[in-house]
């Protein structure tokens, strides 16, 4: 099926669809009109030497030199040229994808001023596989995301590299073998192009879906943790959170409940206490406001995905211009700051339940380390090591990008919203938590198994899928193989989708 792109609704989902799973799509014939309309405004205030920033100006500290006509057809290149000044490893595919579709959908507005080939182009090349090479590094977020950008805009010129059926080429021979022409830069097209931050909103978009995903599975492990530690199961009753009104801890605790549920824990077969400790008794609260920190970065985003952020911005309707500053990413960046703090506040209540698991003076009469020869045996003792190194790095990653803005360009460019930093760290974040939750999983797994009584439908899935990658830890073995093995596991969403198959989404 199809994704037809109209500049409105584009969703995250929209987004992995075609970034991840390449999806096809294609242009709406209003919003070719539109960019048409639009284009041909543009080329009547050329003729009439109309001054516009961009077109016939040089760009930051160089806005007020006029360009003459000769200079207006070359100008565009050489904007290119020198923006693409990224530096280091390359992007993965999907990021540049999910940029590529962010920026059609701000052309379909009709608000750009480019030429319609420019945004047809870019819809060829993603329907046939060609992804440009972009350095990862080299945006500041504002002004847009002009060096990775400008990678992508160097294919439209039939230059610069790109990946085509598994090989990355010349982006001159990978353009010619995908069939596709490259348009060249006519006035206002390179601009056009590069002035959004399209990048960082595109890597935000990809780490909500799999962040949402991440959250299921931290309750799904949350419910095994609790399961084994005996927990009082009361307050996770939904009547509880409805009446504070916050909307995440309500979805939290319906999902660990639809886990347990079934057991006998759940059923008031197994004895427990009459209160627990925070990181047992506040996990709906806690995960769920995480929950809706994510919620409203996912609307900032999408906001963002659907909106016009360029500049300058043409109103063909009114035949106006107007120069501002629609590219500045701070609406993203600051939002998904808050988000990649919130799944890293996620995974220092995972430690503190794989610490309780751990700890034989807090483990309900669970083994110490959660081996049956201690002293000898040492269990699950380094697991922790490693959950709690990888917090630290978390910890670390959460101070603020959106705070570091470093003035540039002469002082034009004085405050930027270093969006590419925020968007960088937070992937690296989400790395982290797919170990530490790992650590949780396997570690909740083998506590259980040194229980007795039944267990509930979600929860007793969750454990014979990790037990097809990791063994019971009869007696001590190295560990890193099931470390990763669990990581790679979660991160894959095998857990999420066989527990949701037995017991319904859990959202």
């Amino acid at each position: 099926m199809t994704y037809i792109i109209t500049g409105a609704g584009l969703t995250i989902e929209d987004v992995v669809a075609v970034a991840r799973h390449n999806q096809k799509v294609a242009l709406s014939d209003e919003a070719l009109q539109r960019i048409k309309v639009c284009r041909a405004m543009l080329e009547r205030k050329i003729d009439a030497h109309e001054i516009m920033y961009g077109v016939n100006t040089g760009i930051g500290e160089f806005s007020e030199v006029v360009l003459n006509d000769d200079q207006v057809k070359e100008f565009q290149k050489y904007l290119i040229y020198n923006h693409s000044a990224g530096i280091g490893d390359p992007m993965p595919l999907e990021y540049v994808r999910a940029a590529m579709l962010g920026r059609i959908n701000v052309h379909a507005h009709g608000n750009s001023g480019i030429r319609p080939e420019i945004t047809l182009t870019l819809v060829e090349m993603l329907n046939k596989g060609v992804t440009p090479f972009v350095c990862q590094k080299g945006s500041v977020g504002a002004s847009g995301d002009l060096a990775p950008m400008s990678q992508i805009a160097l294919l439209l010129l039939g230059e610069g590299q790109a990946y085509y059926q598994g090989k990355l080429l010349e982006g001159v021979e990978a353009m010619k073998l995908a069939g596709i022409e490259a348009p060249g830069l006519q006035a206002r097209d390179g601009l056009g192009t590069i002035n959004g931050s399209n990048v960082l909103t595109a890597m935000s978009a990809i780490w909500l879906y799999d962040a949402n995903n991440f959250m299921k599975q931290a309750e799904i492990a949350a419910a095994m943790s609790l399961e084994a530690l005996k927990a009082n199961m009361k307050p996770y009753t939904a009547k509880l959170h409805e009446v504070r009104g916050f909307k995440g801890a309500v979805r939290s605790a319906m999902a660990i409940n639809k886990c347990v549920e079934g057991g006998d824990l759940k059923e008031e077969k197994v004895p427990h206490k009459v209160q627990d400790a925070y990181s047992m008794r506040s996990t709906p609260q806690v995960i769920g406001a995480a929950h809706d920190a994510l919620a409203y970065a996912r609307s900032q985003v999408e906001i963002e995905l659907n909106g016009v952020g360029d500049n300058p911005i043409f109103f063909p309707e009114e035949n106006l211009t107007l120069s501002g500053a629609n590219f500045q990413g701070t609406p993203v960046s600051l939002p998904m700051e808050m988000a990649g703090t919130a799944l890293t506040m996620v995974c220092v209540l995972s430690e503190r339940r794989l610490n309780r698991l751990n700890n034989p003076a807090l483990s309900v009469g669970l083994p110490a380390f959660l081996t049956k020869g201690a002293g000898m045996f040492s269990g699950l003792m380094l697991s922790q090591y490693t959950a709690d190194m990888q917090i630290v790095e978390q910890k670390i990653l959460c101070t603020p990008a959106s705070i570091q803005s470093i003035p540039a360009a002469a002082d034009q460019e004085d405050f930027v919203s270093m969006g590419m930093n925020t968007a960088i760290k937070n992937f690296q974040i989400l790395d982290n938590a797919y170990g530490i939750l790992g650590i949780e999983f396997m570690a909740a797994a083998q506590a259980l198994d040194f229980r007795e009584y039944h267990f509930g439908k979600g929860v007793t899935k969750a454990k014979e899928v990790i037990r097809k990658y990791v063994a019971f830890l009869e007696i001590d073995r190295p560990l890193y193989p099931d470390h990763t093995r669990m990581k790679e596991l979660v991160k894959s969403c095998e857990i999420l989708n066989e527990v949701e198959n037995v017991v319904g989404k859990l959202e």
